[in-house]
């Protein structure tokens, strides 16, 4: 397969999947009927921090929260978290808020949800798989809902709402406008006995967040069984706490029942006897303490079937929810089976004309059809070539707060970036292939040079002489056709890169003198 980037590839590509599909943008404008697809930044970076650093932003934001307690704790320019509780306000949830400051370099949704991991793991004890579930739907959730203040407005404490905007509640699913423009809200079910059901699952797998989740090539389905164990584990505690509730409720009930009995004995003593004061103020402490006791044990009998109830409203959605992924696992693999019998190719597409930048994608050939879209959306120039190793090469990525522009080699199974140069590249460079050799333009200590990589991005030569930055680069019979910083067309030898002189060009010099 040679250049993808050819003018013939390009008209089939663009033409028959722009009038199929619209226009080729990961981004949603509103919910409707669209799909939540995060547009991340996938190109290469400047610095690559760790999962594990990265999770320890959350982690240390969790530490600093006592549960049943507000607080604000956080860098507000970096990553901040208000957790909004208030016990005397009944019937809304309380909830914590994740902002994303405007330093914050966060640009991956995968990111984000390691925040959101540690800070559960930390502050409520979660385990790393069941944080990991719920970091998932905590993020579509605040998909669906970006920007719709009254929603939130309708379910949450106002300790709750008085932190949230208008305009930032919620994610965007462009990462772009993240920083600065951020307020994730986690909700939060049973903030004081914490466990499973410290965060509020129901809240966050409505039937809106699923309907979306679903729109994903393999239907979330592994981070809905996910969920769905984790509110069957939910079930099943609620119901040891019902039962044991229920035992405390028969132990209470007793106590109120022989108390109510040795206060009807003592009214009916001062009954007999009017003028006896002792007896009067014992029959009034008994009458209270019968009263107590009765009250603990419609308390216990309340806790009780308030536990049951919770119990069978977890197992219900869960049961649902499971005879849902039942069919949707189905569907995914007649899918996988229609999609391996489809003539396929790679080509790509405009992903933002502005910048021109391109994503690769795999298409069905008879129809134009995209089948799978890459997530790399920032290659550079239009061109993309064929490596090795079932791989692709290309320029890809932006300048940003911590992106960087570099030569990428793709997967072409996954479409994702799997190395890249150590270099960082000119934002206009070109790419050229000239055999197993690529040719393009990096920055050298503040000069453009050109550079020569190998098929695994490993630097072979660098020119000595400097370029601009958009120089084309022609492959020649007599070398590389470049253009130097002053406009002038120069020749640099295929072996070395250095500037090849005339060597006629003294002795002519002399003859014409």
């Amino acid at each position: 397969m040679k250049k993808l980037s050819s003018i013939l590839a390009l008209t089939l590509i663009i033409s028959v999947a722009a009038s199929a599909l619209g226009v080729d943008e990961p981004e949603i404008k509103s919910i409707g009927n669209q799909t939540i697809e995060f547009n991340n930044y996938s190109g290469p970076h400047k610095r690559i921090d760790s999962a594990q650093s990265i999770t320890k932003i959350g982690s240390d934001l969790g530490a600093k929260i006592t549960p049943s307690q507000p607080a604000n704790v956080g860098n507000r320019n970096k990553y901040y978290v208000v957790h909004a509780v208030d016990p005397n306000e009944k019937g809304k949830l309380d909830a914590d808020i994740l902002y994303i400051g405007r330093d914050a370099t966060v640009d991956h949704i995968n990111n984000i949800r390691r925040i959101i991991v540690g800070y559960l793991m930390s502050a409520y004890n979660y385990s790393q798989k069941d944080a990991q579930t719920l970091a998932v739907f905590i993020t579509v959730y605040n998909a669906v809902y970006r920007g719709k203040i009254d929603v939130f407005n309708s379910k949450y404490k106002s300790v709750v709402t008085k932190n949230l905007s208008s305009a930032n509640c919620g994610l965007s699913v462009n990462y772009y406008d993240w920083p600065g423009k951020t307020e994730i809200v986690i909700p939060l079910y049973d903030v004081n006995n914490g466990g499973l059901s410290t965060v509020d699952t129901s809240t966050i797998t409505d039937s809106k967040v699923v309907e979306k989740m679903k729109d994903d090539d393999d239907r979330n389905v592994d981070s809905r069984k996910d969920m769905v164990d984790l509110k069957e584990r939910e079930s099943d505690e609620a119901a040891e706490k019902a039962q044991d509730a229920k035992k405390d409720a028969v132990e209470k009930q007793k106590e109120a029942d022989q108390a109510k009995k040795e206060a009807e004995d003592a009214k009916k003593k001062a009954e007999e006897n009017p003028d006896d004061k002792k007896a009067q103020k014992e029959a009034e402490d008994a009458k209270k303490k019968a009263d107590e006791k009765q009250k603990e044990a419609d308390d216990a009998n309340k806790k009780a079937e308030e536990e049951q109830k919770f119990a069978d409203k977890k197992q219900k959605e869960a049961q649902d929810e499971r005879k849902e992924i039942a069919k949707d696992q189905d569907a995914v693999q007649k899918k996988i089976e229609e999609e391996s019998k489809m003539p396929s190719d790679y080509g790509i597409i405009i992903s933002d004309e502005p910048q021109q930048l391109s994503r690769l994608v795999k298409f069905n050939v008879d129809t134009g059809d995209i089948i799978k879209n890459s997530p790399v959306t920032v290659i550079r120039n239009r061109t993309i070539y064929h490596a090795p190793s079932q791989a692709f090469m290309a320029v890809a990525g932006v300048n940003s707060a911590n992106g960087a522009i570099k030569l990428v080699l793709i997967d072409q199974d996954k479409m994702e970036i799997f190395r890249e140069s150590n270099e960082t590249l000119a934002a206009d460079s070109v790419l050229v292939r000239d055999g197993s050799d690529y040719y393009c333009v990096i920055d050298d200590n503040g000069k453009w040079v050109v550079a020569k990589y190998d098929e695994t991005l490993t630097l072979k030569l660098k020119s000595p002489v400097s370029v601009m930055s958009s120089t084309p680069i022609c492959i020649a019979d007599t070398g590389i056709v470049v253009t130097s910083p002053s406009g002038k067309l120069i020749l640099l030898s295929k072996q070395n890169l250095k500037q090849i002189s005339n060597p006629n060009k003294n002795n002519n010099d002399a003859n014409a003198k």
